[in-house]
C-alpha cells in the first residue's frame, strides 16, 4: 500500500472509529502531511521503504531546519501523530514491524503555570460588575471559570441542566466525554443566578431555542473565541498588565487551592487531571511562593 492510501485510511480511522474531536483529527491531518512530504521529497512512497533511521532524521530535522523549527513539545505531538499511523498500518497487517515503537519524544522542559495572585483575580472578576446584559453574563463566565477550574471548552459546552441539577454543583464534560460534578462556590452560584433569572431568557429569545448556558446578545451559544475576548476586554478594564487566557482562570484555580491547604488529589478530581502527576506541577508554583515569601521575609534567608 503506498503512504497515501495508508494516509488517508489511518485518518478515516482515528476519525471514525476513535471518534477523535475535529481539531484533533485537523492535527493529525497536518503532521501526517508534513511527514509525508518530506519522505516524497526523498523518493519514498511505500510504507515498507521506511526505515527507524528515516524517522530518526525526520524528528531530527523537524528541530534544526532553518525555517521555523520545532519547538520541544510540537516536536512530540508531530512523533506522536506519526508513531500512531505506523502502529495503525501494523496492527491492518499492512506493515510486518513498527518502526517507531522504540523512537522516545525529546523531553520537554518543565514549565510552571501562569497563575494570578488572589488580589489580581479579584480585580479581573470585579471588572464585570454592572447592571449591564453583557456584564451579568460576563460576571457569571468569568466567576464559573476561577470557582471550577473548567477548561474554556467545557464552560461554553455547557447546558442549562448541567448547572441546575444540583444546588452548588454542575456538571462538566471533559476530554474523551468524561463527566465529572464539581461545586460551585456562593459568588459564582449567585452570579449565575442572575444571569440565569435576568439575562439568559432575553437572550434566548432573540434566537433560536438552544439549550446552551452562555448565549449572546443574539441568541447563540458563545464560542471559545468569544470567551477569549471577554476575558481579554475584563482585562483591560481592571488594568492588569499581563497576559491572560481562559487557562490563566484554571492555572488560578489549582494554584490557589493548593496553596489554601487543599489535597492535591482533590485538586486532580476537581480538574479531571487522568494522572495526579499532571496536577502535582501547581505543587511547583506554590513551593515558588512560599520560597519568595520566606527569601523576602526572614531575617537570615539571604
Amino acid at each position: 500500500m503506498n503512504l497515501q492510501q495508508a494516509r488517508d485510511n489511518y485518518l478515516r480511522y482515528v476519525q471514525i472509529e476513535r471518534g477523535l474531536s475535529v481539531n484533533t483529527v485537523a492535527a493529525y491531518t497536518r503532521d501526517i502531511d508534513a511527514y509525508l512530504l518530506w519522505l516524497s521529497e526523498r523518493d519514498i512512497t511505500e510504507a515498507q521503504q521506511i526505515t527507524l533511521q528515516i524517522v530518526s532524521e525526520y524528528v531530527q530535522w523537524l528541530a534544526t531546519r532553518t525555517e521555523s523549527p520545532l519547538t520541544a513539545s510540537s516536536q512530540s505531538r508531530t512523533l506522536s501523530s506519526i508513531k500512531g499511523l505506523h502502529k495503525f498500518l501494523v496492527e491492518e497487517g499492512l506493515l510486518e514491524h513498527n518502526v517507531t515503537a522504540d523512537l522516545n519524544p525529546p523531553k520537554l522542559p518543565k514549565r510552571l503555570p501562569k497563575a494570578i495572585s488572589v488580589e489580581q483575580m479579584s480585580a479581573l472578576l470585579a471588572a464585570t460588575d454592572g447592571e449591564e446584559e453583557i456584564r451579568v453574563r460576563d460576571k457569571a463566565l468569568l466567576e464559573l471559570l476561577y470557582a471550577t477550574g473548567a477548561r474554556i471548552s467545557e464552560a461554553v459546552n455547557l447546558n442549562v441542566d448541567d448547572v441546575t441539577m444540583n444546588e452548588g454543583m454542575i456538571r462538566l464534560r471533559g476530554k474523551g466525554g468524561k463527566q465529572r460534578i464539581v461545586p460551585v462556590g456562593s459568588y459564582a452560584q449567585a452570579a449565575l443566578d442572575a444571569y440565569l433569572v435576568r439575562v439568559r431568557p432575553v437572550f434566548s429569545a432573540r434566537g433560536k431555542s438552544t439549550p446552551a448556558l452562555f448565549l449572546g446578545p443574539r441568541g447563540a451559544r458563545v464560542s471559545r473565541q468569544m470567551a477569549w475576548l471577554i476575558i481579554r476586554e475584563a482585562g483591560e478594564r481592571a488594568q492588569l498588565d499581563i497576559e491572560l487566557s481562559p487557562h490563566t482562570f484554571r492555572h488560578s484555580f489549582a494554584t490557589h487551592l493548593l496553596a489554601g491547604g487543599a489535597d492535591v488529589r482533590v485538586v486532580q478530581e476537581l480538574l479531571g487531571h487522568a494522572s495526579v502527576s499532571t496536577t502535582q506541577i501547581y505543587t511547583l508554583v506554590t513551593a515558588d511562593t512560599l520560597r519568595e515569601t520566606y527569601i523576602t521575609a526572614h531575617p537570615r534567608a539571604r
